[in-house]
């Protein structure tokens, strides 16, 4: 795609910095699924990882590579003639090629001189561009470079043929206006596009990311949930977003997936999204608060900066003893429920006693409030939990075995997981699926009393496919009875939208 005008380039790292995030480690197939997720979502290059590392790396990029995606495909490779070749052997022909320039860095850890490091950078380039590579150059720990020296090293590689160079703020040290400075200053003496790779250690990265598009740097680095070494990298669905809404920049992402991708690359990774994350965090378009509720339903833009359906979400009201009666309202005629001034004000009273108790009110807890105090005889299940079965131990595959029962007519569904618990849980959407079409979006477990006899504690949330979300808990000694019962309870009420709302 063209760098010049208003159109942004977006590289995505996920797969390479994001899976060197502590304790992050992915299997070939999951990179595929995840490199596969983001060419949907539009990204224009995804470095697909770092070939040198092993050969299980290899056949992820290559298999990326084969899989026909309309993003560029990239691969990581220090500046040594080796690991450009193991590049080339993943059949790519478009690398990131990198070797620090700060004095730190050259003293300590690569102990160079800088006439050497320059001699180095060149010779990648060089090396790459003779073997018909795209070549995009890193000057590691760039922020933190002599700026003379970094415009010489980046000069050097321009000259050798370098397509795109990149300024890494390699420990997230940089601030906006540095940043700006820095673009500037290179953009006076280099003619080749600029790149910016930021880190989010004092939690700057998309800021500083913003700062330089601003001073004409044409491409930011950036991972699906802000993934990466230490604190992370800048998280693209903020970056993009920020871009789109605050500075009016244009780019290929395909917003409304943003959520989905995001989710997507959360399961397979392993690292939870933390609930007050920008754009994609749960609470993002969550309300509570009576003031806010209150003035959310007049008109959205009160407390919302944008409709949450640009990135593919639902808005979604929380009771607890911030929430007020409009918001209660509101949330209780999403399931067909109409109740006097005087119920009203005792289903709010009643949840408030509840959350002052230190728990957060799930759908079916407000639910369940309010028919005993409205009478409401709409709450029967529409699935009931028969029985169920578990196989598990040392040497076999977790498998599960359900049987519901729905209008008089039993449901039978088995699978398996990679656990007692996932085994279960995914019978369940199996044989729930035709009728109630439902995502787990959120699972969490907390043990209420210790001992191996613990109280656990379970609290689900589930997604119908219109984006309606419906939270549960169920308490008991058995974990995986518990987490049956959580989500049988959520599903049931997902049923009951669908029974009010069938054109949803």
């Amino acid at each position: 795609m063209s760098e010049n005008g208003n159109k942004i380039r977006i590289f995505d790292t996920t797969l390479r910095d994001g899976e060197q995030s502590p304790g992050v480690s992915i299997t070939p197939e999951q990179k595929v699924q995840i490199a596969i997720k983001l060419d949907q979502l539009g990204v224009d290059a995804i470095e697909a990882g770092f070939p040198i590392v092993s050969q299980g790396e290899i056949q992820a990029i290559k298999s990326i590579k084969k899989a026909g995606l309309n993003a560029e495909i990239c691969g990581l490779a220090r500046a040594l003639v080796h690991d450009i070749d193991t590049v080339i052997t993943c059949d790519l022909n478009y690398v990131h090629t990198f070797i620090a320039t700060s004095d730190i860095h050259m003293q300590y850890k690569l102990k160079m001189s800088p006439e050497q490091v320059i001699q180095k950078a060149v010779q990648a380039v060089d090396y790459a561009k003779s073997h018909g590579l795209q070549v995009e150059f890193s000057a590691e720990d760039a922020t933190r470079s002599d700026i003379a020296f970094l415009t010489k090293v980046f000069r050097a590689v321009g000259e050798a043929g370098a397509d795109r160079i990149d300024i890494p703020d390699t420990v997230g040290y940089a601030t906006p206006e540095f940043i700006s400075y820095l673009v500037r200053t290179l953009r006076e003496n280099i003619s080749v596009p600029i790149s910016l790779h930021c880190h989010n250690d004092f939690g700057l990265a998309v800021a500083n990311s913003i700062a330089g598009i601003n001073a004409g740097a044409t491409c930011a680095h950036v991972t699906v949930n802000g993934l990466g070494e230490r604190a992370g990298n800048a998280s693209l669905e903020e970056f993009v977003m920020a871009l789109q809404c605050l500075y009016k920049k244009e780019h290929n992402i395909h917003t409304k997936l943003l959520y989905e991708t995001s989710k997507s690359v959360s399961n397979i990774m392993g690292m939870a999204v933390q609930a007050n994350k920008a754009i994609i965090g749960e609470n993002a378009f969550g309300h509570e608060s009576g003031i806010h509720t209150h003035g959310v339903l007049s008109n959205p833009l009160t407390y919302e900066p944008i409709d949450p359906e640009m990135v593919g979400r639902k808005r979604w009201l929380q009771a607890g003893k911030h929430a007020g009666s409009h918001g209660i309202r509101a949330m209780l005629g999403d399931f067909g429920i109409e109740c006097t001034d005087i119920q009203l004000h005792k289903i709010v009273e009643r949840q408030k006693i509840l959350a002052d108790k230190g728990k957060s009110i799930s759908t079916s807890e407000l639910l369940s409030i309010a028919g005993e105090v409205v009478q409401n005889s709409k709450f029967e299940e529409k699935f009931k939990l028969y029985d169920f079965h578990i196989v598990t131990g040392m040497n076999l595959i977790p498998t599960a075995v359900i049987r519901l029962n729905t209008n008089g007519k039993d449901l039978i569904a088995s699978d398996t997981g990679v656990g007692p618990v996932d085994a279960a849980l995914k019978a369940i959407q199996k044989v729930a699926s035709e009728i109630a079409n439902v995502k787990i979006r959120e699972y969490k477990l907390d043990s209420i009393t210790g001992g191996s006899d613990a109280l656990a504690e379970v609290s689900v949330k589930v997604e119908d496919k219109d984006g309606n979300v419906v939270s549960a808990r169920k308490a008991g000694e058995d974990v995986v009875v518990a987490s049956v019962q959580a989500v049988i309870d959520a599903i049931n009420k997902v049923m009951l939208r669908k029974v009010l709302y069938p054109k949803n």
